[in-house]
C-alpha cells in the first residue's frame, strides 16, 4: 500500500497555529518509503502561520460546487487556497499512485468525517473538508490518523 499523509500528522511544523500533530505510527510509513506527506493548505499558497479558519455554510462538498466558503477568523475569504490546495493533493496522489490517504481530523482541509462549523465556537458537524471531499469524489480511500490507528489494533 501507499499513503498519502497530511504533513502535519508526520511531524511537519504545518499547521495555522505553526504547530504539528505527529503520529508516530505514521511516521514509520514514511521513513519506509510507503507514504508521500503534504499539505494543501501551505500548498494553496496559506502561511505559517495563519489565521485559523472553517468552512461557513457548509462542509467541503459545498466549498467544490460553490454553495459554501472557507472564511479566515478575521472573515477574509481563504476558499481559492483551499481549492487550489485540494487540487494539487490530488494531483500528488494521482502521481504517486496512493491507495489509501489519511488527514487530519476536524480540519477544513482534511477531516474525513466531521469539521468544525463555521462558527469559530468549537462546534463541529458531520462533513469533510475540502481535500478529502475532493479525494473521495476521486476515489480515494480517506481516513482521520483516529481511524487509521484503529485499524491497527
Amino acid at each position: 500500500m501507499k499513503y498519502l499523509i497530511s504533513a502535519c500528522l508526520l511531524g511537519q511544523a504545518v499547521r495555522y497555529d505553526g504547530g504539528h500533530c505527529l503520529v508516530n505510527a505514521l511516521e514509520q510509513l514514511l521513513a519506509t518509503g510507503q507514504a508521500v506527506a503534504f499539505c494543501p493548505e501551505v500548498a494553496g499558497g496559506l502561511s505559517i502561520p495563519r489565521l485559523p479558519a472553517e468552512i461557513v455554510a457548509g462542509d467541503g462538498q459545498a466549498v467544490l460546487s460553490g454553495q459554501a466558503k472557507v472564511l479566515d477568523s478575521a472573515g477574509d475569504d481563504m476558499t481559492a487556497a483551499f481549492i487550489l490546495g485540494a487540487q494539487r493533493c490530488l494531483a500528488l496522489a494521482q502521481q504517486h499512485q496512493v491507495s489509501h490517504v489519511v488527514l487530519k481530523a476536524n480540519s477544513p482541509s482534511c477531516g474525513s468525517t466531521q469539521i468544525y462549523d463555521g462558527s469559530f465556537s468549537g462546534q463541529k458537524i458531520d462533513g469533510q473538508g475540502v481535500t478529502a471531499a475532493l479525494l473521495h469524489q476521486h476515489g480515494f480511500h480517506v481516513m482521520s490518523e483516529q481511524e487509521f490507528l484503529q485499524q491497527l489494533q
